[in-house]
């Protein structure tokens, strides 16, 4: 039995089973602890295959495999206040303060390796296959994304946006800064006029497009939810751009058919999907519709915190998923490049 006890932003280890069975090439878990109060949980593997979120007197705890361990940090940052990695018989603490214990970390056999002797270290993963030539691989720590953020142009209004969101219920669904300023550059790049999103939330990444599109542009900005629509029009009026958006209260895929009944064919530069996971595939398919050829789809949460990469998940969303992943690789109508920012991105470019 390991029990944790939260206290000032801190995971203390107060006992650790004797034994903690871990396969080969699952060989560690990661427990995600939200702040505030107390919990306690067996024998790890027993649930981590199932990847379950259980709530606990009123405390969350999430167990994820080892696919998700190059990431362990950034997801403690994101979603809780302290984290603790087990590997073996090994515990490393980690709070919002990054790694507290120092030690190494020596996962799967030849899987990839990581040592924290102190917070300015960087983590690494190896590559398995001798055919990658051993590369090594920058994976994100604490610090390590802090400063990708120090080196992210956020504009005042998208920041407002960005913490007023932070206090709303999903505000995990919102993308990161770095994600939006990706995405506001391929939009630059491509000299888009004409753009879609599905899944606006609170218009964060929608609002980034928006403001370096042109003023004669046309974002179409698709929301489900009419309360964080709300809080997306309010942003797109503070920032000037209301114009440059064609807000769509609706489902993403009835909008899209509706756009190509309207002869909106080939039309469109850009579309970022960020929407239902399970209807990935159909939107793509409505989008290959409206995008015109050597147009853009960008696809979100496509590495789904690192469980498409686990054999033994297959709840219905990861499937699908990890569906998609497969079928975008082998489609030949599109080139495409996924990329690990956020939760993983896919973008593609119509042939």
């Amino acid at each position: 039995m390991e029990q944790l006890d939260l206290n000032d932003n801190h995971a203390t280890i107060h006992d650790m089973s004797a034994d903690v069975s871990l396969n080969d090439r699952v060989s560690c878990t990661i427990l995600l602890v939200k702040k505030g109060g107390r919990a306690e949980a067996e024998d790890p593997t027993r649930s981590r295959l199932e990847a379950l979120t259980l709530s606990l007197t009123g405390l969350e705890i999430e167990m994820a495999s080892n696919s998700v361990l190059y990431r362990c940090s950034l997801i403690s940052f994101q979603y809780t206040g302290a984290a603790t990695v087990i590997v073996g018989r090994r515990t490393v603490a980690i709070s919002g303060n990054g790694f507290r214990a120092c030690t190494s970390i020596r996962l799967s056999r030849n899987c990839c390796s990581c040592s924290y002797p102190n917070p300015n270290d960087t983590a690494f993963v190896v590559a398995d296959d001798e055919k990658y030539g051993n590369k090594q691989i920058i994976s994100l720590t604490p610090r390590l994304y802090d400063y990708i953020l120090s080196n992210v142009r956020e504009p005042e209004i998208l920041r407002q946006l960005r913490e007023e969101t932070a206090s709303m219920r999903g505000s995990q669904m919102q993308v990161s800064p770095d994600q939006a300023q990706l995405l506001a550059m391929l939009v630059q790049i491509l000299g888009a006029k004409r753009c879609i999103e599905l899944g606006v939330y609170t218009g964060y990444s929608s609002l980034a497009v928006a403001l370096v599109l042109p003023d004669s542009a046309c974002l179409v900005a698709c929301e489900r939810d009419a309360k964080s629509l709300e809080v997306a029009k309010k942003y797109y009026e503070l920032a000037g751009v209301s114009h440059k958006v064609d807000v769509k209260h609706g489902m993403a895929a009835d909008v899209l058919n509706s756009l190509i009944l309207n002869g909106e064919s080939c039309s469109y530069d850009f579309a970022f999907v960020d929407a239902e996971k399970r209807m990935n595939q159909e939107y793509f398919e409505l989008l290959l519709q409206l995008v015109r050829v050597d147009g853009v789809i960008v696809v979100d949460n496509v590495l789904w915190h690192g469980k498409v990469a686990d054999p033994l998940i297959n709840d219905a969303k990861t499937a699908s998923i990890r569906s998609f992943n497969k079928n975008i690789m082998e489609d030949p109508r599109v080139s495409i490049s996924m990329v690990p920012v956020g939760d993983g991105m896919t973008i593609c470019r119509k042939r």
